[in-house]
Protein backbone atom coordinates (compact mmCIF):
# COMPACT_ATOMS: atom_id res chain seq x y z
CA UNK A 1 0.00 0.00 0.00
CA UNK A 2 1.52 3.45 -0.69
CA UNK A 3 2.21 5.71 2.02
CA UNK A 4 0.52 9.43 1.60
CA UNK A 5 0.78 12.91 3.45
CA UNK A 6 -1.89 14.22 3.34
CA UNK A 7 -2.24 17.76 4.36
CA UNK A 8 -5.53 20.08 4.75
CA UNK A 9 -6.85 23.51 5.97
CA UNK A 10 -10.38 25.29 5.37
CA UNK A 11 -11.12 29.29 5.23
CA UNK A 12 -13.85 31.14 5.42
CA UNK A 13 -14.75 34.70 4.87
CA UNK A 14 -17.30 35.09 7.78
CA UNK A 15 -18.78 32.27 9.07
CA UNK A 16 -21.06 31.37 6.55
CA UNK A 17 -20.16 33.22 4.04
CA UNK A 18 -17.32 32.59 1.20
CA UNK A 19 -14.96 29.55 1.53
CA UNK A 20 -12.01 27.95 -0.37
CA UNK A 21 -10.40 24.56 0.72
CA UNK A 22 -6.77 23.78 0.20
CA UNK A 23 -4.89 20.32 0.53
CA UNK A 24 -1.42 19.02 -0.30
CA UNK A 25 -0.48 15.49 -1.34
CA UNK A 26 2.77 14.05 -0.55
CA UNK A 27 4.25 10.79 -1.95
CA UNK A 28 7.87 10.08 -2.32
CA UNK A 29 9.02 13.66 -2.54
CA UNK A 30 6.19 14.59 -5.21
CA UNK A 31 3.86 16.84 -4.19
CA UNK A 32 0.64 17.78 -5.91
CA UNK A 33 -1.75 20.72 -4.66
CA UNK A 34 -5.34 20.93 -4.77
CA UNK A 35 -7.98 23.70 -4.05
CA UNK A 36 -11.34 24.82 -4.44
CA UNK A 37 -13.96 27.17 -3.88
CA UNK A 38 -17.57 27.60 -2.47
CA UNK A 39 -20.05 30.61 -2.72
CA UNK A 40 -21.58 30.42 0.70
CA UNK A 41 -19.88 27.59 3.66
CA UNK A 42 -18.78 27.39 6.71
CA UNK A 43 -15.38 27.03 7.95
CA UNK A 44 -15.77 23.43 8.94
CA UNK A 45 -17.14 22.24 5.86
CA UNK A 46 -14.55 23.77 3.87
CA UNK A 47 -12.07 21.95 6.96
CA UNK A 48 -13.78 18.46 5.96
CA UNK A 49 -13.77 19.55 1.91
CA UNK A 50 -10.32 19.95 2.15
CA UNK A 51 -10.02 15.93 3.42
CA UNK A 52 -12.22 14.84 1.22
CA UNK A 53 -10.55 16.02 -2.02
CA UNK A 54 -7.32 15.09 -0.92
CA UNK A 55 -8.69 11.52 -0.24
CA UNK A 56 -10.76 11.31 -3.20
CA UNK A 57 -7.72 12.86 -5.18
CA UNK A 58 -6.18 8.96 -4.64
CA UNK A 59 -6.43 6.57 -7.39
CA UNK A 60 -5.95 3.69 -4.99
CA UNK A 61 -6.44 2.67 -1.79
CA UNK A 62 -3.34 4.04 0.68
CA UNK A 63 -1.81 4.54 3.83
CA UNK A 64 -2.65 8.09 4.98
CA UNK A 65 -0.40 10.27 7.12
CA UNK A 66 -3.52 13.24 7.69
CA UNK A 67 -2.10 16.73 9.17
CA UNK A 68 -4.79 19.03 10.12
CA UNK A 69 -5.18 22.00 12.07
CA UNK A 70 -8.85 21.19 12.34
CA UNK A 71 -9.91 20.08 16.01
CA UNK A 72 -13.27 19.08 14.70
CA UNK A 73 -12.34 16.56 12.25
CA UNK A 74 -9.10 15.71 14.46
CA UNK A 75 -11.26 14.76 17.04
CA UNK A 76 -14.57 13.51 15.41
CA UNK A 77 -12.72 10.95 13.60
CA UNK A 78 -10.21 10.08 15.99
CA UNK A 79 -12.31 10.20 19.35
CA UNK A 80 -15.20 8.00 17.07
CA UNK A 81 -17.98 11.03 17.33
CA UNK A 82 -18.25 11.04 13.72
CA UNK A 83 -19.08 7.11 13.75
CA UNK A 84 -21.40 7.56 16.66
CA UNK A 85 -23.38 10.29 14.72
CA UNK A 86 -23.91 8.36 12.11
CA UNK A 87 -24.73 5.35 13.91
CA UNK A 88 -27.47 7.28 15.84
CA UNK A 89 -28.99 8.41 12.66
CA UNK A 90 -26.87 11.97 12.50
CA UNK A 91 -27.58 12.72 16.27
CA UNK A 92 -25.08 13.75 18.65
CA UNK A 93 -25.32 12.48 22.45
CA UNK A 94 -27.04 15.42 23.43
CA UNK A 95 -29.48 14.48 20.76
CA UNK A 96 -29.48 17.56 18.41
CA UNK A 97 -28.61 16.98 15.14
CA UNK A 98 -24.93 16.78 13.97
CA UNK A 99 -23.60 18.74 11.02
CA UNK A 100 -22.40 18.45 7.89
CA UNK A 101 -23.67 14.82 7.94
CA UNK A 102 -23.53 14.67 4.54
CA UNK A 103 -20.03 15.67 4.35
CA UNK A 104 -19.40 13.12 7.27
CA UNK A 105 -21.06 10.49 5.30
CA UNK A 106 -18.71 10.17 2.51
CA UNK A 107 -15.59 11.02 4.61
CA UNK A 108 -16.14 8.11 6.40
CA UNK A 109 -16.72 6.22 3.74
CA UNK A 110 -13.32 7.17 2.02
CA UNK A 111 -11.97 6.50 5.51
CA UNK A 112 -13.37 2.70 4.89
CA UNK A 113 -11.39 2.79 1.47
CA UNK A 114 -7.86 4.19 2.96
CA UNK A 115 -5.98 3.85 6.26
CA UNK A 116 -5.66 7.25 7.55
CA UNK A 117 -3.82 8.26 10.34
CA UNK A 118 -4.74 11.52 11.77
CA UNK A 119 -2.16 14.23 13.31
CA UNK A 120 -3.61 17.74 14.76
CA UNK A 121 -1.34 20.70 14.47
CA UNK A 122 -2.06 24.44 16.04
CA UNK A 123 -3.33 26.31 12.84
CA UNK A 124 -1.25 29.66 11.97
CA UNK A 125 2.05 28.57 14.20
CA UNK A 126 4.66 28.28 11.35
CA UNK A 127 4.12 24.73 10.08
CA UNK A 128 5.34 24.90 6.28
CA UNK A 129 2.51 22.70 4.79
CA UNK A 130 -0.77 23.80 6.94
CA UNK A 131 0.56 27.26 5.76
CA UNK A 132 0.72 26.45 2.33
CA UNK A 133 -2.64 24.58 3.13
CA UNK A 134 -4.25 28.11 4.37
CA UNK A 135 -2.76 29.78 1.55
CA UNK A 136 -4.44 28.01 -1.21
CA UNK A 137 -7.61 27.71 0.69
CA UNK A 138 -7.37 32.08 1.51
CA UNK A 139 -6.30 32.58 -2.02
CA UNK A 140 -9.24 30.47 -3.63
CA UNK A 141 -11.67 33.50 -1.78
CA UNK A 142 -9.54 36.32 -2.22
CA UNK A 143 -10.04 35.30 -6.56
CA UNK A 144 -13.33 35.61 -5.92
CA UNK A 145 -13.75 38.92 -4.06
Amino acid sequence: MKKIELYTDGACSGNPGPGGWGAVLVYKGTEKEISGFEKETTNNRMELTAVIEGLKALKEPCEVELTTDSKYVADALTKGWAKSWQKNGWKKSDKKPALNSDLWEELLALCEVHKVDITWVKGHAGHPFNERCDSLATGEIAKRQ
